[in-house]
């Protein structure tokens, strides 16, 4: 399974047994695996097969799913109320000798209001399962639409991150080459240092100072933070081209990529490094913020 963006959208409408049904399907961004079902009336049984198909096909998520179902004219049959037919005969029966009049006729028997009644006709156990059947795999092809839709929209954030992990590794190799770094440039400016706290006469021990010069290049040496930097490019870019969710460990990826920035810039001792290190900020915090919207 590819990287999937965990936005889309997908409705797929259709029809069965004398129904309309039509499934909508929203997607956002969610830190796991969350279902909103709204099924009418009459339609629980489709829930567990719903939300086992949801499962299979993604992992993380916000899924609003909503299903509607309207009529496109049913059998509808005549049904006589017995109960009324009977008490209305009784009562014909009962006034029959008090009043001079016909008989009732069957026509205005059930003319009567309450004693025919029209409903829709009832549907048999196999022809609801065939309709309930239709309407899942319905709901199986807004699934797959739905995953088209997430699969492009993380082909095209693949790409979008994968130039700003080349960036990210352009400039840790910026960092890397800046002439700040060259132990000549270290010397020259540690001599430099040593020499103006001697020339203030305060009686310094030059040794000391050449010691705690060294110490202190030594603290502010940012190969380490360099080399992972580059470790976490080569596995960002392991994770860009995997079948599978990625998101989880791009997003933690970016944090360790934040990290190794901000122990660069807390060490430079040079405005060029420095400055490269902030680039690297802002185009990490576009990096994570993509990886937000993948599953």
């Amino acid at each position: 399974m590819a990287i999937q963006s965990m936005t889309g959208f997908s409705r797929h409408e259709g029809e069965a047994e004398g129904c309309r049904f039509i499934w909508e399907l929203r997607s956002v961004n969610g830190k796991g695996l969350d279902m909103r079902l709204r099924l009418p009336q009459g339609f629980d049984s489709l829930e567990q097969p719903v939300r086992k198909a949801v499962a299979a096909a993604f992992s993380r998520g916000n899924m609003q799913v909503t299903l509607s179902v309207s009529s496109t004219g049913a059998a509808v049959e005549a049904v006589v109320n017995e109960a009324a037919l009977d008490a209305v005969i009784n009562l014909v029966n009962r006034l029959g000798d008090r009043i001079d009049a016909r008989r009732p006729a069957l026509d205005g028997l059930l003319n009567i209001k309450g004693v025919l009644e029209f409903r829709e006709a009832e549907m048999s156990a196999a022809a609801r399962a065939a309709r309930d059947q239709t309407i899942l795999d319905g709901f199986t092809r807004a699934v797959a639409d739905l995953r088209s839709m997430r699969l492009a929209e993380g082909a095209a954030m693949a790409r979008v991150l994968g130039e700003q992990v080349d960036r990210i590794e352009s400039l840790a190799l910026a960092v890397e080459a800046d002439p700040s770094r060259s132990p000549e440039a270290i010397r020259a400016r540690l001599a430099d240092q040593v020499a103006s706290l001697m020339d203030t006469g305060a009686g310094l021990d030059r040794d000391r100072l050449h010691m705690e010069a060294a110490l202190l290049a030594t603290k502010g040496d940012v190969r380490e933070e360099i080399d992972r930097l580059k470790a976490h490019v080569e596995a960002a870019r392991g994770l860009l081209a995997s079948d599978g969710g990625a998101g989880r460990r791009l997003d933690f990826l970016a944090q360790e990529f934040n990290r190794e920035t901000n122990t660069i810039c807390s060490k430079s001792n040079a405005a060029p490094v420095t400055a490269i290190g902030l680039d690297l900020k802002v185009v990490i915090d576009q990096f994570r913020e993509q990886v937000q919207n993948l599953e």
